[in-house]
């Protein structure tokens, strides 16, 4: 498979291997993620994050993940990695998001629906997409906790939502099937270890996604928005 067949965009996160990387992406995902954050065990660091994005096929969107940084810091490795995107996965400002995107750069901010910063409040940050989980739990993502996926329902009309927290190849179709979301976010569902991906769970994973969406009907298809790219 060279291009996803489902209108709802899945992004793996996490990747720490070049080898891993270029297979997952091979799969037709729409987007890998590169977490800098030296808390998570899932932290890469520039160097590596650049031969990454230098291997992935130009389709594929290449995603830094960040918490807390500065303008200044993110934008480094955004022109030192070639990153199209970041996430912003902490307690950024809407003022740094709309700085960000002034730099032509696609921003997803990660929020939550039972902790800080909250999905009710979506709308001012003014990002391209957002990300929602449930609650942060001992890091800020990946920490596959499941939740209630389909409380994202009335946020939709807010924000492009990208849905995450908990997901697996085993819960991926109830999960796209409760909310319709525009794309989902996993990490901890598809992996070995922290930062070592199955590339078997991925392929399950993308399956039951393109199985799930051909009970959807066509008119919330149509609906379901670019997130990545």
């Amino acid at each position: 498979m060279n291009k996803m067949i489902t209108p709802i965009q899945v992004k793996i996160c996490g990747l720490t291997k070049i080898d891993q990387a270029q297979k997952i992406a091979a799969l037709g995902v729409n987007a890998i993620g590169l977490v800098f954050y030296p808390k998570s065990k899932r932290n890469i660091n520039a160097k590596t994050a650049r031969r990454i994005q230098r291997n992935l096929p130009s389709r594929v969107s290449c995603v830094g993940v960040f918490v807390n940084e500065s303008f200044s810091s993110i934008m480094q490795k955004v022109n030192y990695c070639n990153l199209d995107a970041v996430q912003l996965h902490g307690n950024e400002t809407k003022g740094l998001v709309l700085k960000l995107k002034k730099e032509n750069l696609n921003v997803i901010k990660a929020l939550y629906m039972e902790d800080e910063p909250n999905i009710k409040n979506a709308k001012k940050y003014g990002a391209s997409s957002c990300l929602v989980e449930c609650c942060s739990g001992k890091l800020p993502g990946g920490n596959a906790l499941v939740w209630k996926w389909d409380k994202t329902i009335p946020y939709k009309n807010d924000t492009p939502l990208i849905l995450a927290g908990g997901l697996t190849p085993d819960n991926i179709k109830e999960a796209v099937l409760s909310c319709i979301p525009d794309a989902v976010d996993i990490s901890s569902g598809v992996e070995i270890t922290a930062g070592q991906k199955d590339i078997l769970k991925v392929k399950h994973l993308l399956k039951n996604l393109i199985s799930a969406m051909e009970k959807i009907n066509p008119d919330s298809k149509r609906k379901i928005r670019n997130v990545f790219l």
